[in-house]
């Protein structure tokens, strides 16, 4: 819900706050899905990549970390495929890397920051800032047009096996 509580009264604000551990936050995680979304807030703060990272080496999950003020920042990047070179991006991988980044780093608070799925069209803009009451899987239907799909079947097979080449195209 936005932040400017259209749609979260203040007194479910306040229940909700009612529940919360009173700890201070010393570690922050944020999840962004696309390094170039990162990249500015890298660069402001101030963080390095870290070259030992806590995560499994057969992941591309990329970690920026560094001390702000007294706070332990640390940004987390699922990173690229590494079969297609694109970012890895919906709720599949950036929900494993919040799940590994909370075993891993134990943060106080995880803030999930980027395009968060471009709902421009529901009238998100840039530097909305929304309270989550609620969540939904979406991913799982986003329209991909046919000749996009096979052209990307197409690539992976023939990157994969390239003996499959002249199969494919006599098909």
């Amino acid at each position: 819900m936005a932040a400017n509580g259209d749609d979260f009264s203040n007194a479910s604000m306040e229940n909700l706050m009612g529940h919360v551990e009173k700890r201070p936050i010393f570690t922050i995680v944020f999840i962004v899905a696309m390094q170039k979304e990162a990249q500015p807030l890298i660069e402001r703060l101030r963080l390095v990549k870290e070259v030992n990272s806590p995560f499994p080496k057969e992941v591309a999950w990329i970690l920026f970390k560094g001390m702000y003020k007294d706070l332990n920042i640390n940004i987390v990047c699922p990173g690229k495929d590494s079969a297609l070179g694109v970012d890895s991006v919906c709720t599949v991988p950036a929900s494993l890397v919040t799940y590994a980044s909370i075993q891993a780093l134990q943060p106080d608070l995880i803030i999930n920051a980027g395009t968060a799925g471009g709902f421009k069209g529901k009238g998100a803009r840039i530097c909305d800032v929304y309270i989550v009451s609620s969540s939904a899987f979406h991913d799982r239907r986003i329209p991909v047009p046919v000749s996009a799909l096979l052209s990307l079947i197409y690539m992976v097979l023939v990157c994969a096996k390239p003996s499959l080449h002249p199969t494919l195209l006599r098909s």
